[in-house]
């Protein structure tokens, strides 16, 4: 397979640790360029000595050489930088979340089926085998009828107030955030979307900080907290009739702990339970996803995050905003 050339629209410290190294790392691509305004991009040429310093984005999208981009740029910029990187030709994998609107995808989703482009939002975490599995189990009747779902996912970054994350003209908030990852992934497993829903939200300087939702989905109830004034901690539990899914690290494996998937079952009906620990250790779902991404743009390979499933997520993202007192 020809190896994808990827530009990188920006410096950002997250692609320079973790998109820019697994772009590299990736089976069928090659990080040729970063756009940066400064020029330095010596920490993606260590990895990548041969990456190509662009002073523009504009520089990047006009490069023949490159046939995608990733996008890390702060929130509110992901529409338009999308656009424009499909517009000149370019694939597209954005950061989340792709849009702050689900009405805002809807332009990009006649964008990629007019030109042909793949584009879609960097929902790295459905790559990784522990979220598949839990869907084939949660699907084919592992753990019975489900009940419930309960998903967390917390940090604390109240010192660091210069971060994107806590200034709202840049899209900020721990829903934008995270909120990405507890909303998304029930569904991703579930194949439901939510019904009803309530959400309580604590708000700072104009960003939710802290957010406890709960839902009726089809067949379940949901319930999640999501927080960026918490002891770091992520979990998330699919409690069935029959048996208990737990994922022990769902978000971060290898940052946060390692990826394990706990399968509480009572298999004698009324003996003793039995528990299954699987575990997935050093594997790296940004490279996955690279390399999934670059299969779809080479051999046609479907494309599991999709624009509509984005467009789905969001949509509970902005349901959640609007059940929620208003911010100050």
């Amino acid at each position: 397979m020809t190896p994808v050339n990827w530009g990188i629209l920006g410096a950002a410290k997250f692609a320079r640790e973790h998109m820019g190294p697994a772009i590299h790392a990736a089976c069928g691509a090659r990080l040729y360029g970063v756009a940066s305004r400064s020029g330095d991009i010596s920490g993606f040429q260590a990895f990548a000595p041969d990456c190509v310093a662009f002073d523009s984005y504009d520089a990047v999208l006009a490069a023949p050489e490159i046939d995608a981009v990733y996008i890390p740029l702060p929130n509110h910029l992901h529409v338009e930088w999308a656009g424009k990187a499909l517009r000149a030709g370019k694939h597209v994998l954005c950061e989340k979340p792709i849009a702050m609107r689900a009405s805002e995808i809807d332009p990009l989703i006649a964008l990629r089926d007019e030109t042909g482009l793949l584009c879609a939002e960097a929902y790295m975490i459905i790559h990784h085998p522990q979220w598949q599995r839990a869907r084939d189990i949660v699907q084919s009747g592992g753990i019975g009828d489900l009940v419930l779902v309960d998903a967390v996912f917390s940090y604390d970054n109240a010192a660091d107030t210069g971060n994107i994350r806590n200034k709202p003209e840049t899209g900020g908030g721990g829903i934008p955030d995270i909120g990405v990852y507890t909303f998304g992934s029930t569904r991703f497993v579930t194949g439901q979307e939510p019904g009803a829903l309530e959400a309580q939200i604590t708000w700072e300087n104009g960003v939710d900080v802290f957010a406890h939702v709960t839902a009726d989905f089809t067949s379940f109830r949901y319930s999640s907290v999501t927080s960026m004034r918490m002891h770091p901690r992520q979990e998330v539990t699919f409690h069935g009739k029959d048996g208990v899914l737990k994922l022990t690290a769902p978000f971060n494996p290898n940052v946060f702990g390692e990826a394990q998937l706990h399968w509480h079952r009572n298999l004698h009906g009324g003996g003793a339970p039995s528990v299954t620990v699987e575990r997935w250790p050093g594997v790296n779902h940004y490279v996955l996803q690279i390399e999934a991404f670059c299969r779809s743009v080479r051999e046609g390979a479907a494309y599991p995050a999709t624009l509509e499933f984005a467009k789905g997520t969001q949509a509970m993202i902005d349901r959640v905003f609007e059940a929620a007192t208003p911010a100050p």
